[in-house]
C-alpha cells in the first residue's frame, strides 16, 4: 500500500506492469496492429485538445456521478472487455470485476476471458456486470452463451462489430503468442524472471478461456480450443445478425466498434441502447483515425435515440473529460486498468480508477464546472478540438 501511494498516474502502473507481466502477455495488451500508427494516435490526439481554464468559480460540491444506459456510475467510465485478462494476473477478470463493483462503475467481461461468466458472478456476489459477445459461426454456442450471460445476472450485452477478421499484431507473432502459447527458450527465460506472476498462476485453476473450454462439444483443452477459435469469427457479420442477437438477448444492447457516421446511423436504427466509438485500441485497422477525432461526426450522425460512448486511448481523467465535452455520454478503459492489474492485482485496478477520477474531478473544477453532466464543448479551446468530418 505504501508503494501504491506513490503511484500518481497510469504511466507509473504501466512501467511496473511491464516489469511484472511475462513479455508475451504484456505485449499482447500493449500493442497495435501493423505499424501501430492508430494505436499511438489514439493517445496523441487527446493531447492536442486544449482546455479553457476558468477562475473565481465556486468549486465546492463537485460530482463526477453520471449514468450509462440508465445505470448510475461513480464517473462516466466503464471497464472495457479485454481478452486474456486473466493472463495479466491470476484470476484477473474476477479481481477487476471486484474493483469495479467497489468503485461503482461497470465491468465488462470478454467472451475471450480466462475466468468464465460463472466465475465472475460467483466471486462478486452476483453483482450485475456487462458481457461482450463476438459473432461466431456456431450459432448454437452463441445462444447458449447469451443464456449463460442472463443466468450470471449480466445487465447489458456488448456486441463487438469490428473483429470479423484479425488485424496482424507483429509482436504476438514474434513472441509466439498462440493457443496454446509456444514454450520457446526466450519465453521460458522470460517467465523465470517473473516469479510473482508464476506463483499466482500456479495457485489458480483458471488458465484457459473459461467461457469456451468445456462449453463447446469437442473443446476440452488448449489444443482443441485453438482449432475451434481459428474458424469461429464470422466474416459474414451484418446488421441482420445484430437483430438476431437483440431478439435473443432482450435487454440493454451496446454496439462496439463504430468509427463511421453512416455506421452510427445504422446502429441507431437497430434499436440498440448505446454505441461505442472504438477502433479496438488500434489493434485492427491500422491507419484508422483516432477515436476522439471520429467522435464529433458520430455524435452528430447518431442523434438522440442512442447513447454514444468512446474507448481507445484514454489514459487519464482529462481524456474522459475531453470525450465528455465532445459528446460522449460514457467512456471505457482497457489498457489503463490492465496496467494496474498487471502491476498490483485488484489494488492496482482500484488505484487506476482513483487516479482517473481524481484527474477528472480536478480538471473539471479548473474548467469552471462542478457537475460532469453540465460539461460541454465550451470547456475546450476553439481551434484545438476536432470537428465533424466532411460527409463522403
Amino acid at each position: 500500500m505504501t508503494q501504491l501511494a506513490h503511484i500518481t498516474c497510469i504511466e507509473d502502473l504501466r512501467v511496473i506492469a511491464e516489469r511484472r507481466v511475462p513479455r508475451m502477455f504484456y505485449d499482447y495488451a500493449d500493442s497495435g496492429s501493423y505499424t501501430q500508427g492508430t494505436y499511438r494516435d489514439n493517445e496523441a490526439a487527446f493531447q492536442k485538445i486544449k482546455l479553457r481554464q476558468r477562475v473565481a468559480v465556486n468549486m465546492e460540491g463537485r460530482s463526477t456521478r453520471s449514468t450509462m444506459v440508465g445505470q448510475d456510475v461513480a464517473m462516466p467510465v466503464a471497464i472495457a472487455p479485454t481478452g486474456l485478462t486473466g493472463m495479466q494476473h491470476a484470476d484477473g477478470e474476477i479481481l477487476a470485476a471486484r474493483a469495479a463493483k467497489a468503485f461503482g462503475i461497470p465491468f465488462t467481461l470478454s467472451t475471450m476471458s480466462i475466468c468464465s461468466l460463472e466465475d465472475v458472478a460467483e466471486h462478486t456476489g452476483r453483482h450485475p456486470f456487462w458481457f461482450q459477445l463476438y459473432m461466431m459461426r456456431d450459432r448454437g454456442f452463441m445462444e447458449r452463451l447469451i443464456e449463460r450471460a442472463k443466468a450470471a445476472n449480466c445487465s447489458a450485452l456488448q456486441v463487438t462489430l469490428d473483429l470479423q477478421i484479425l488485424g496482424q499484431r507483429h509482436k504476438d507473432i514474434k513472441n509466439g503468442l498462440s493457443t496454446p502459447p509456444k514454450p520457446t527458450l526466450r519465453n521460458l527465460i522470460n517467465l523465470a524472471t517473473k516469479p510473482r506472476w508464476c506463483m499466482g498462476m500456479l495457485g489458480t485453476r483458471r488458465r484457459f478461456m473459461g467461457n469456451i473450454v468445456g462449453h463447446v462439444q469437442g473443446v476440452a483443452d488448449m489444443g482443441s480450443l485453438a482449432s475451434w477459435t481459428a474458424d469461429q469469427f464470422d466474416p459474414t457479420l451484418n446488421w441482420k445478425d445484430v437483430e438476431w442477437i437483440r431478439q435473443r438477448w432482450g435487454g440493454k444492447l451496446i454496439l462496439k466498434g463504430i468509427m463511421d457516421a453512416e455506421d452510427a446511423r445504422l446502429a441507431a436504427e437497430t434499436g440498440a441502447d448505446a454505441l461505442i466509438v472504438s477502433n479496438h485500441g488500434g489493434r485492427q485497422l491500422d491507419g484508422a483515425p483516432a477515436t476522439i477525432d471520429a467522435l464529433p461526426s458520430i455524435v452528430q450522425a447518431a442523434g438522440r435515440d442512442i447513447e454514444v460512448w468512446l474507448d481507445s486511448g484514454i489514459r487519464s481523467g482529462q481524456d474522459v473529460l475531453k470525450a465528455r465535452a465532445l459528446g460522449a455520454q460514457g467512456t471505457l478503459i482497457g489498457r489503463s486498468f490492465l496496467y494496474g492489474l498487471g502491476a498490483y492485482g485488484q489494488d492496482g485496478v482500484t488505484r487506476a480508477l482513483q487516479i482517473i477520477q481524481k484527474e477528472l474531478d480536478t480538471t473539471m473544477a479548473f474548467c469552471g464546472h462542478t457537475d460532469i453532466n453540465r460539461v460541454g464543448q465550451g470547456i475546450l479551446l476553439p481551434g484545438t478540438y476536432p470537428l465533424p468530418f466532411p460527409q463522403v
